[in-house]
């Protein structure tokens, strides 16, 4: 099923996905990218682990592993970041941290544009990944997001994804050393991320 609405629940893989109302872009400028990642960094990193992303023009995929219960009760995130020990519905707790997220992120393109209206298709999609191979697919099938849209003709250039930062040595808030494992290290993670053929049965783990 393509669109899956289904709660988002504690210790679970999902690729996460979401774009533009009507296909409208939702980076307008370079600089918004960086903003974006601040603002998940800010209401996303409490309640999920992230594993690999790709920011595009008019829509972006990720893929996380959502904290465990316990943490994610501990933490309840608002819209002026404060934190408060609360128990609350996990799954509700997680959406709410997308939608500040987009809310927050909306209100200053809104700003900055002088548009009004929602920026972001609600509601955002959600696939739970529930096995090892289709996890290492996924990372290959979001860093290379942007040369199957024709965005660049070779996604390991592009500037708005995951795939360079999981190459450096750099500290990260990325689960780096989990992907490097679960690809089988540096240089096996570089070769299949260069293969063309993808499983079989990509669909169901994908929303385009």
């Amino acid at each position: 099923m393509k669109l899956n609405i289904a709660p988002l629940i504690p210790d679970t893989y999902y690729h996460i996905y979401n774009r533009g109302t009507n296909s409208e872009n939702i980076f307008k400028e370079e600089r918004n990218y960086d903003y974006f990642l601040k603002k998940y960094a800010q209401y996303i990193y409490p309640i999920a682990e992230t594993y690999a992303y790709c920011l595009l023009k008019n829509h972006f995929h990720l893929l996380i592993h959502t904290r465990s219960e316990e943490i994610i009760l501990a933490t309840r995130i608002t819209d002026t970041n404060e934190i408060h020990t609360k128990q609350e519905n996990t799954s509700v707790l997680i959406s709410g941290a997308f939608a500040s997220l987009f809310k927050s992120y909306a209100q200053s393109i809104n700003k900055s544009e002088q548009r009004t209206g929602r920026l972001f298709e609600e509601p955002f999609r959600r696939i739970e990944v529930d096995t090892d191979e289709y996890l290492l697919q996924i990372i290959k099938y979001i860093h290379r997001n942007p040369q199957t849209h024709g965005f660049v003709s070779d996604f390991k250039d592009y500037a708005h994804s995951s795939y360079a930062t999981h190459l450096l040595t750099a500290t990260t808030k990325l689960k780096r050393d989990n992907v490097m494992n679960l690809f089988g290290g540096r240089l096996r993670f570089v070769e299949l991320h260069v293969e063309e053929r993808m499983l079989e049965n990509m669909n169901l783990y994908t929303l385009e």
